[in-house]
C-alpha cells in the first residue's frame, strides 16, 4: 500500500462529514427515471467547503497514493481482495480517465468503502483517527 493509513483515515472522517452535508442521491431522481448522473451531483457540490478540501487533499497526493486509494475502495465494495492488490493495481493504472478526487467523490459509500479497504488491511479507522480532526 503506498499511502499512509493515517490519510486515508482522515479521507474517511473528512468524507462522512462531506456525507452527512450532502441530500442524498434521492434527490436527482424523478418518477423512476434520474434527473442528472453522480458526475452531475459532484458538480452541484463544487464551492461546498467539505467537497473543495476533501478533493483538494486528495489531488494533492502523488500518483502512488491516489492508485492505492482507488484499489482500497474497490476492497472494501468487494471488487477485488487484498490478496488481489498488485493486479488491481495495475488495472488502476491503466483504466485512470478522470481526476480521482472526481472518480472517489462521486461514491455514496465512499467513507464505508474506504473503511472495509483499510479493514481487510489490517488497520482500524478507530485506532487512526484519533486527533486528525
Amino acid at each position: 500500500m503506498d499511502i499512509a493509513p493515517e490519510k486515508v483515515a482522515y479521507i474517511i472522517l473528512k468524507a462522512r462529514e462531506y456525507s452527512s452535508s450532502f441530500d442524498g442521491w434521492d434527490s436527482y431522481e424523478d418518477g423512476g427515471g434520474l434527473r442528472g448522473d453522480a458526475m452531475q451531483a459532484i458538480e452541484n457540490r463544487v464551492g461546498v467547503p467539505e467537497t473543495d478540501e476533501i478533493a483538494q487533499f486528495i489531488r494533492d497526493l502523488n500518483e502512488d497514493e491516489q492508485i492505492s486509494l482507488v484499489v482500497l475502495t474497490w476492497i472494501g465494495r468487494g471488487s477485488h481482495d487484498v490478496s488481489d492488490w498488485d493486479r488491481a493495481v495495475a488495472t488502476a493504472r491503466r483504466e485512470r480517465i478522470v481526476e480521482t478526487d472526481k472518480y472517489l467523490l462521486g461514491m455514496p459509500l465512499l467513507p464505508d468503502f474506504l473503511e472495509d479497504g483499510l479493514e481487510a488491511m489490517g488497520y482500524s479507522i478507530e485506532d487512526l483517527g484519533d486527533g486528525l480532526l
